[in-house]
């Protein structure tokens, strides 16, 4: 640990669109926040290849791109991003530790928890290798959706969030491919009839993924059925994976009140936690949502919420 500890008036983890808008806010009103980028600098943005539906950018943007553009408007209004992972936390004072994992122990009178969430793949080297390259596999039918209009597409798993990305790909898509591991659907009763009284939705029972085809794009499916072990293969031009999100909260365990998910929980109407100075924002809160825009706006819930907080206690 180093000998001494650096005190900063507020501190952000994580640089996805909640992080980067809470650091822009902090930054104009004064509140001369640090940025931990953690591992993965930008977040989910960052494998995603064309962003259409975030306000701002009528001709739609690149997800690297439009992360570099929050880094740079944080920036300019002063924000210290430092590219390293925050790794333990200690939130028993007014004021907070919170520790690097190159050792520092840095003291903030305000911590605003941006880490995000994530998409929980199948793990096959097609699937990432297609989701890396934009290819046509999405872990976000609302993200992604639009550019299947008129495609058959195909959705793995068999959760409510399946169900919802079936439906919503349904208006979209002339014939939607559910692929579902065992012999009926985890979703709630109401999903499971709107799921299989829509025509559009082909359901595949005890159904796994054997690759995703395609060498730049996807081109179809080759499945395999868990009780006659037969394989086959279904033509399609987008895959999307179900299966859930992983909430990026591991650190904060003990301290904050999160769901039985891991997901943190905000008092209502805030981006309060449990633990006064500390707040949260985007998917690391947000297992509804999960959208860009709306995790920016709880970034600047956040930031004003701390501003208030440090005025509160005469901290500013």
């Amino acid at each position: 640990m180093s000998e001494k500890a650096e005190h900063v008036k507020c501190l952000i983890i994580g640089s996805g669109p909640a992080g980067y808008t809470a650091a822009v806010y902090a930054s104009r009103a004064g509140l001369e926040p640090v940025l931990y980028t953690g591992p993965e600098p930008g977040g989910q943005l960052m494998i995603t290849t064309d962003v259409e539906n975030y306000p701002g950018y009528p001709d739609g943007i690149m997800g690297p791109q439009m992360m570099e553009d929050f880094r740079k408007q944080a920036e300019r209004f002063g924000t210290q991003v430092r590219m390293e992972m925050i790794t333990k936390v200690d939130f028993t004072g007014p004021v907070h530790k919170v520790y690097t994992e190159s050792g520092q122990e840095i003291l903030a009178d305000t911590v605003i928890i941006s880490t995000g969430a994530s998409a929980k793949w199948l793990g096959l080297e097609s699937e990432q290798r297609l989701a890396r390259n934009g290819g046509g596999v999405s872990a976000c039918a609302v993200c992604d959706g639009f550019f299947y209009r008129g495609k058959e597409v195909a959705v793995v798993g068999g959760g409510d969030t399946a169900a919802e990305e079936a439906i919503y790909l349904s208006k979209l898509c002339p014939k939607v491919h559910m692929l579902v591991r065992r012999d009926e659907l985890r979703a709630s009763k109401i999903m499971q009839e709107r799921v299989l009284n829509n025509e559009n939705i082909v359901m595949h029972w005890n159904t796994s993924t054997v690759e995703v085809l395609g060498e730049n794009e996807v081109e179809g499916v080759r499945v395999i059925n868990n009780v006659t072990k037969e394989e086959s293969t279904i033509p399609l031009s987008g895959f999307f994976v179900a299966i859930g999100h992983k909430p990026n909260t591991d650190i904060f365990k003990g301290w904050i009140n999160m769901d039985e998910t891991g997901y943190i929980q905000t008092k209502p109407d805030t981006a309060k936690t449990n633990i006064e100075g500390v707040f949260a924002s985007g998917d690391a809160q947000d297992n509804v949502y999960r959208q860009a825009v709306t995790a920016a706006g709880t970034g600047c819930m956040a930031a004003l919420d701390a501003e208030r907080y440090l005025t509160d206690k005469g901290i500013i």
